[in-house]
């Protein structure tokens, strides 16, 4: 069953939950309508996607198994057309699947059975990133930068290649952001979890977030993502962004 459809209330971030467990959606609906959110919920990937043209949500909790289309292809029909934050919720044990959302254009993901604190932190932490619009006051310069093709603005927080624009999700230019704000030194991935996503690994596959995210940004962003240029790895530290001129 879906939640009746109702407009979000003024003033309030909207949050579509999407999965088959009644118990849980439920249990989801309580906690955050507790905690200052409009919550929409179904339990079907076709409905999902109704209610995400209709709504338009702020941050959408996507389960992988459903009925009539699964996560993975919600997730893929939305970053066609949308960069809203998905945060997926699978139970799934293997690492290969859990990934398969994030090369999707997930943002994030929670292992079920979980703390319904440490999905809140997450859900917190995707939206504070997202809804980011000042300037990193580390930035000593401008907020244009270019370096070839690629023109980053980070005062608007958009990035174009070729004068054309490159359509990042929230988190994408998150990345790019920290490792732009210190052009020139690695960063480690559990570092960059921890700045970026909010939480600090305790698990070794919580650093393929990070992985799955640097691999997304070099294909929109390289011309040769095989071969980087922009986004560089160090190796056994983690990933730096090439210095530049500043503008």
């Amino acid at each position: 069953m879906s939640t009746p459809l109702t407009s979000p209330s003024n003033g309030k971030e909207t949050i579509l939950v999407v999965d088959d467990e009644a118990s849980l959606r439920r249990i989801l609906e309580t906690r955050l309508s507790m905690n200052g959110y409009s919550v929409i919920s179904t339990h079907d990937g076709e409905t999902a996607l109704t209610l995400f043209r209709q709504v338009h949500p702020d941050l959408i909790l996507l389960d992988v198994m459903m009925p009539k289309l699964d996560g993975y292809g919600v997730c893929q029909e939305i970053r066609q057309h949308s960069d809203v934050p998905i945060i997926m919720l699978t139970a799934l044990g293997d690492v290969s699947d859990r990934i398969t959302g994030l090369e999707l254009g997930a943002d994030d993901y929670v292992i079920k059975p979980f703390a319904p604190k440490e999905l809140e932190a997450r859900i917190r932490s995707v939206l504070r990133r997202v809804d980011k619009v000042t300037l990193n006051q580390r930035l000593p310069y401008s907020g244009i930068i270019l370096v070839g093709n690629i023109h980053i603005d980070l005062n608007k927080r958009q990035v174009f290649k070729h004068n054309e624009r490159v359509r990042l999700t929230g988190m994408e230019f998150s990345l790019l952001e920290l490792l732009i704000g210190k052009a020139g030194e690695p960063f480690s991935r559990a570092s960059i979890l921890q700045d970026v996503w909010g939480y600090t690994p305790e698990r070794h596959v919580d650093t393929r977030v990070v992985d799955v995210h640097i691999s997304r940004l070099r294909a929109k962003l390289e011309n040769d993502p095989s071969n980087p240029d922009l986004i560089l790895t160090a190796r056994g530290t983690g990933y730096l962004f090439q210095k530049f001129n500043d503008v």
